[in-house]
């Protein structure tokens, strides 16, 4: 705009000088309508300019804002996430357990499949016994003897049969898990029931046998000679008194046998805590 404002000024005057008054008097005008124009013309372009720069300048802050918020907000979705997704574990107290015990104690917590009843875990493989509140929190453990036969299935229909048609290798403890009541046999004695169809039950250890010494199978430190019964689950009586009885008072449980021929994953569709 510069350069054509230096071409056209000289040629201007000139011209206007020829000019009637009359002529002259309309050139003015028009030119000042024309300078007018422009002017208002430059005035709404600066303020369009200005207009554009604060506009320019609303998205960043906006922007910022919302980069803030969202940062903040998934901060806090976070650590809701962490707090919420926190691992719930079973409580062994000092109690030495196995791998595949505190694995499923802690899934059982963890994830709540006692159902908020109390729970047993039962450990073949070292022929251990864990009773828990249903909290997780360890209310005491014992050495157990279990069924003769190694294998997680129980025979079909065994708990119809005769103990005496029961052959060793069908005396097996099965594993699983069961929904458990406190109950006595036909003797009047308390038993724990863990699955009534093939009549296994957790209860005292029976004595009446001197030759299978039962009670001092209970006694050594190694689980190797632990394998006796047709397949229940007997603990020491004061342990049962003591401990078994008085968690299963009035209420059902869960006990969960541990497999021997199979993982706990396969049997429980249980997970590991992180």
């Amino acid at each position: 705009m510069t350069a054509k404002k230096k071409i056209i000024e000289p040629n201007f005057l000139p011209a206007l000088l020829h000019q009637s008054p009359g002529n002259v008097r309309s050139i003015v005008v028009t030119m000042g309508k024309g300078i007018c124009f422009s002017l208002l013309a430059a005035s709404l372009a600066n303020q369009q300019g200005v207009a554009a720069d604060v506009v320019a300048q609303l998205p960043n802050q906006t922007r910022s804002l919302s980069t803030d918020q969202g940062a903040a907000a998934a901060s806090s979705a976070k650590s809701e996430s962490l707090v919420a997704h926190r691992p719930k574990r079973a409580n062994f107290e000092q109690e030495s357990t196995s791998q595949d015990a505190r694995h499923v104690a802690d899934w059982v917590v963890d994830s709540g499949d006692n159902r908020s009843m109390p729970f047993v875990i039962i450990d073949k493989t070292n022929a251990k016994v864990f009773v828990f509140n249903a909290d997780g929190q360890l209310r005491g453990a014992a050495p157990a003897l279990l069924g003769l036969a190694l294998g997680d299935d129980a025979v079909p229909g065994i708990g119809d049969r005769k103990l005496s048609s029961i052959r060793p290798e069908e005396r097996t403890t099965p594993a699983g898990r069961f929904v458990a009541s406190l109950d006595r046999n036909l003797h009047g004695g308390k038993i724990l029931w863990v699955d009534y169809d093939t009549a296994i039950s957790l209860h005292p250890v029976i004595t009446t046998n001197f030759k299978e010494h039962r009670a001092q199978r209970l006694a050594t430190p190694t689980p190797l000679d632990n394998r006796i019964s047709y397949g229940c689950i007997n603990v020491p009586a004061q342990f049962f008194e003591r401990v078994v009885s008085i968690v299963f008072s009035g209420t059902n449980g869960i006990v969960y046998v541990l497999p021997e021929t199979r993982s706990p994953q396969k049997v429980f569709a249980s997970y590991d805590v992180n």
